[in-house]
Order: C-alpha cells, then sequence, then structure tokens
C-alpha cells in the first residue's frame, strides 16, 4: 500500500515556478528545488516523474494562474472598449512593482523560449501557443476599442501590440525602464 501524499500539489508546483521562473530551466538544479518545494528528490520523482515534469507543471500553472486572468477580460463574450487599455495599464503597474517576479523576470514563458528547453517539441508548442492566445486576445480588445478600423487594420494593430507585449517581458529583466516605455508605445498606439 502506498503512502498517502502529505503535501498540496498547487503549492508545490507554485514554489517551483518561481525557481523555474528565477533560474530558468537548466539552472534550476534538484537542490533548489528541494529547497523552495520542502520535498525530497524522490517525492519529486515520485509526484511529477521528473524535473520536466515538475517544470511541465508549474507551465500549465503559469498559464492558468498568472497568464490568463489577466487576459480574462479580453475574453469575455463581450468585451469591454476599454479592456485592452486596461491590459497594458495592469501590466504596466505590474512590471512597475519591482522586487516582483514579472517586473524583476519577465515573462517566464519568454525566459523560456530563449533556452535550449525551448527546442523540445512540447515546450516550443506551449510557447507557440501562448504568443496565438495573447494575438487573439489583443485582437478581441483591439476590435472592442477600435471600432473604426477595419478588420484587417485590427489584426495589423493586434500583431504590433501583442510584440510590444513580447517585447516588453522579455526586457522587464534587463531593462525594466524601457519595458515600461514599451507599454507605453502600445497605449500610444490605442489612442491613449
Amino acid at each position: 500500500m502506498g503512502r498517502t501524499q502529505a503535501f498540496d500539489t498547487q503549492e508545490v508546483i507554485r514554489s517551483a515556478r518561481t525557481v523555474f521562473w528565477e533560474h530558468g530551466y537548466e539552472d534550476a538544479s534538484l537542490p533548489d528545488l528541494e529547497r523552495a518545494t520542502g520535498l525530497s528528490r524522490s517525492s519529486i520523482y515520485h509526484a511529477f516523474g521528473s524535473k520536466r515534469g515538475l517544470f511541465d507543471a508549474a507551465l500549465t500553472s503559469y498559464l492558468g494562474e498568472v497568464i490568463r486572468p489577466r487576459l480574462l477580460p479580453l475574453n469575455t463574450a463581450d468585451v469591454a472598449p476599454d479592456a485592452i487599455v486596461k491590459y497594458f495599464t495592469g501590466l504596466k503597474e505590474a512590471l512597475a512593482q519591482r522586487g516582483t517576479l514579472s517586473a524583476d523576470n519577465g515573462c517566464l514563458l519568454l525566459n523560456v523560449a530563449g533556452a535550449p528547453i525551448s527546442n523540445e517539441e512540447a515546450v516550443s508548442r506551449t510557447i507557440a501557443g501562448y504568443r496565438q492566445e495573447l494575438r487573439t486576445s489583443l485582437l478581441r480588445g483591439v476590435a472592442a476599442h477600435r471600432t473604426e478600423l477595419d478588420l484587417a487594420a485590427q489584426e495589423q494593430l493586434a500583431t504590433v501590440l501583442s510584440s510590444l507585449v513580447i517585447a516588453a517581458m522579455t526586457l522587464a529583466r534587463v531593462d525594466n525602464p524601457q519595458a515600461l516605455a514599451t507599454l507605453d508605445t502600445a497605449l500610444i498606439l490605442l489612442g491613449s
């Protein structure tokens, strides 16, 4: 008979997510993950199969708890005309709060995109899916905010805005003031 699990799986995943977010997959050592999660190596392997299994769970958690809640107002049945402006001002406020994971480390998925692990098909697919989800959400926001534009112009603006989000979240780690300026550019393009 197996032992009863004595830990909260979601809390373990969140703790590991922080390690991966700060250090990346390759530089997140098992001892770092053990310290952060409070689990032994054998418990990590038993619960998640491997370090990679824990990483995959952390990416899923990041999408579900960090990315999608911020995009939610852009994905409702009736998107408010100011939802996209609120998205960008909220993102800017988050990046301006130094000492937080987002402000100091940017986007976990974009950090992963520049690492060797991104060559693995499942990880690459997750990153591409995030980019598409971001663009689709922003397009919904643009359509509600800039109703005077035709569909082609709305799609073009959504593509530019998603590129600015990606740039800002990448820059946050190395040049936070420029990341904030990049989000200001997005707000200017929205006419805000």
